[in-house]
């Protein structure tokens, strides 16, 4: 069975294309088969999207982009900040850079995870993360992203309660982030994550 979180999807692409609508926003975008969600925007991407703050300027991430409904979102409501738009799934870098393209948010960068700038720090993540990967991927897949916020930078994740968001909170509470849930939504929570003290614009740990 392919999952969207494998580099190179075997699954024969089937192009498809969904609607996303935003009080402030509304962008056609192109999917296919391999990727996350490819019929329909995702219920806990709709969430985040309906309710956290705008981002601040500067260097945005959007962690697992998928086709990039997040990225663009975070491009068009900061249009001075540069959005770093990254997956494993290359298919669905590609899907994300053409739909940035389409929408003309030339500040989108999208790209494998591998290929951020090692010296990249974040104002602010966005991410609907790939709780399916397992619980020790997802907790490496973190520590290696908060540990290139900003002193003052701050991520925002969607966890579904069922597939643990509380132990996520408590988890990450427990590992140095500050973290509190901002918001509760058809079983959906959101999770605000503040920098870790002490490791101001720390390195990124290897692998």
């Amino acid at each position: 069975m392919a999952h969207y979180f494998e580099e190179r999807p075997e699954t024969a692409s089937r192009p498809g294309s969904v609607t996303l609508v935003l009080p402030d926003l509304h962008l056609k975008l192109e999917t296919d088969s391999g990727v996350f969600s490819p019929e329909r925007i995702d219920q806990g991407t709709r969430i985040l999207l309906e309710t956290v703050p705008p981002p601040a300027g500067g260097e945005l991430l959007d962690l697992g982009c998928g086709y990039g409904p997040i990225a663009l979102t975070m491009a068009s409501r900061a249009p001075g900040a540069t959005v770093w738009a990254v997956d494993v799934n290359r298919r669905s870098v590609e899907l994300c850079a053409r739909n940035a393209r389409t929408a003309a948010l030339d500040k989108v960068r999208s790209v494998h995870v591998d290929e951020v700038p090692p010296e990249v720090r974040f104002t602010t993540i966005w991410s609907n993360p790939a709780i399916r990967i397992g619980k020790a991927a997802m907790h490496e897949m973190l520590t290696r992203w908060l540990s290139r916020l900003t002193p003052d930078g701050v991520a925002y994740l969607v966890v579904q309660k069922h597939l643990g968001s509380d132990s996520l909170q408590r988890w990450l509470n427990e590992q140095g982030w500050p973290t509190t849930r901002t918001a509760s939504r058809s079983s959906y929570r959101i999770l605000q994550v503040r920098a870790r003290s002490g490791e101001p614009g720390a390195a990124e740990p290897a692998g």
